[in-house]
């Protein structure tokens, strides 16, 4: 859950802080006790702003501080660590007349919450950030509502800087979700159908939407690539397999099938009287969840690689194929692969349209 804190420090900076809080409730609302009402919706601190604005900052995702952005400067500056880990901090003046998106516009959401917030105070947006100003592509932000991850961030900055400038880009995509942009694209990207396409030399930058391992050079210097949760790895066990087994097995299959390890959605399995300690400890390390099914919904799945070994021990002649392929909805790419004595696991990609 997202952690937003409203700092105020002068008697229109409260009415302010109340007026967010009543549109959201779940704000931390914090005053100077010099100012103190005795209400129980703000907290009322002693100390000083300085230290607890610092303090806010290390602890919460988003800060709201309605006071002047010249003061919030000062005191966030010695706290920034980067984009990917700064929380959001927006400003708004004492009369709210304007709602600054000030840090982490993008990847920290400032300016998302921005436009929320001057929308119920009647403000003013103020919002610098080049893609949103221009109206283009914003790299950081690409897939993030659908949980893609970006495997080379260093690419980010110089790939962002050519978008804005309008040089000629170019889109591979062949995995996840392909709604990631709402409109018409810009005018300086285009759609490609290969990789060889992208790397010819009218395109400066190339954004490539993939889960498989990409290997070419010429690509990886001038591409961010994102990696879309697009890969179910169905997995067939025994009680006592351990996570160590288990990480070396899709790893090992992944890498030798030119697959990313970033884009498993999830694992799934056959559900048990007793959980797999090995396969609950791999779930929990990667924050990869597990998907379980029912013995007689995996029998009812046609696989390529039916075992009547399986059968016997497990009640359905696929747990790893079958499950993959219940819990993606998607084909298998990947069929079962062996790792004696009881490890079997299988890849499905989920199909987007």
């Amino acid at each position: 859950m997202t952690r937003t804190a409203v700092v105020a420090i002068t008697k229109h900076g409260i009415e302010i802080a109340r007026r967010i809080k009543e549109k959201m409730p779940e704000v931390e609302v914090y005053v100077p006790a010099k100012h103190s009402d005795s209400g129980t919706d703000v907290h009322w601190f002693s100390e000083q702003s300085t230290q607890l604005v610092a303090s806010l900052f290390k602890t919460h995702d988003a800060l709201i501080c309605i006071f002047s952005l010249g003061a919030v400067i000062r005191m966030v500056a010695p706290h920034l660590v980067d984009k990917k880990s700064d929380p959001a901090v927006i400003v708004i003046d004492d009369r709210a007349n304007h709602v600054i998106s000030a840090l982490s516009g993008h990847l920290g959401g400032a300016n998302t919450l921005t436009r929320l917030v001057a929308s119920f105070l009647n403000a003013q947006p103020v919002i610098t950030t080049a893609a949103d100003v221009n109206e283009t592509i914003a790299v950081d932000l690409v897939g993030r509502e659908f949980g893609w991850t970006i495997e080379n961030f260093e690419n980010v900055t110089k790939v962002s800087a050519l978008m804005v400038n309008e040089e000629k880009i170019a889109v591979y995509q062949e995995a996840g979700e392909r709604n990631w942009w709402h409109m018409q694209l810009p005018k300086n990207v285009t759609v490609v159908d290969s990789l060889e396409q992208a790397k010819q030399s009218e395109f400066k930058a190339v954004l490539v939407i993939s889960d498989k391992t990409i290997t070419d050079p010429a690509i990886l210097e001038k591409s961010v690539i994102y990696r879309p949760r697009s890969l179910v790895v169905g997995i067939g066990l025994h009680w006592d397999t351990n996570k160590d087994v288990i990480e070396f097995g899709i790893k090992k299959v992944l890498k030798e099938k030119g697959l990313s390890f970033q884009s498993i959605r999830n694992i799934s399995s056959i559900n048990r009287e007793a959980k797999v300690k090995g396969l609950e400890e791999f779930s929990k390390q990667y924050g990869i969840p597990v998907e379980n099914f029912d013995k007689h919904k995996l029998a009812t799945v046609s696989v390529p690689n039916p075992s009547q070994t399986v059968q016997k021990f497990e009640g359905t002649p696929s747990v790893s194929e079958a499950s993959s392929l219940l819990s993606s909805r998607g084909e298998l790419i990947v069929p079962k692969q062996k790792f004696p004595p009881n490890l079997t696991l299988a890849v499905s990609r989920i199909m987007h349209m």
